[in-house]
């Protein structure tokens, strides 16, 4: 069997970005950069973490990191707070603004797809189910890969890609 790299490159991102825009327009979220939807996406509610370990667990520089905490918490997407019992060191958590942009875009963007798939034939919604282990092990592989180009000094979201955009 052949794999067609480019071909499934060539519809993944105009999906996601047709996706992104009518979740965007359908809630009225704003436009959030990459960067920074991964930072939100890393601090669910309740939790909270260090730059550093942010920077770590999304595969990003520090400096890369410490802009996107500046912009965040200037848009009120982040609080920065004192950890308790180290002088230097903050914690970071997501705002409920932040959190509740990321509910509104997951319900929107989980109906849209529905309702256009629900267009689809059967076949080609079988197909598409069938697809899905394979794309989030394929998912997991890029995730990978660019975390370990991040170790090693290479890319990064800086924040100026597509999010809810």
């Amino acid at each position: 069997m052949s794999f067609d790299a480019a071909r499934l490159a060539a519809v993944v991102s105009p999906l996601r970005r047709a996706i992104l825009g009518a979740a965007r327009r359908r809630e009225g979220l704003p436009e959030l950069p990459d960067g920074q939807i991964e930072v939100i996406r890393a601090l669910p509610r309740g939790t909270v973490a260090s730059p550093s370990e942010l920077a770590a667990s999304l595969g990003l520089g520090r400096p890369t990191v410490s802009n996107l905490l500046s912009r965040m918490e200037r848009d009120g997407l982040v609080a920065r707070t004192p950890r308790a019992g180290d002088g230097r060191g903050v914690d970071v958590a997501a705002s409920a603004h932040a959190l509740d942009l990321f509910v509104r875009f997951d319900r929107a963007s989980t109906a849209i797809v529905a309702d256009a798939a629900s267009a689809l034939t059967p076949e080609d919604l079988a197909a598409l189910d069938a697809a899905l282990p394979a794309l989030e092990r394929l998912r997991d592989l890029l995730v990978d890969l660019r975390h370990g180009d991040a170790a090693s000094g290479g890319g990064g979201a800086d924040g100026d890609a597509e999010g809810l955009a």
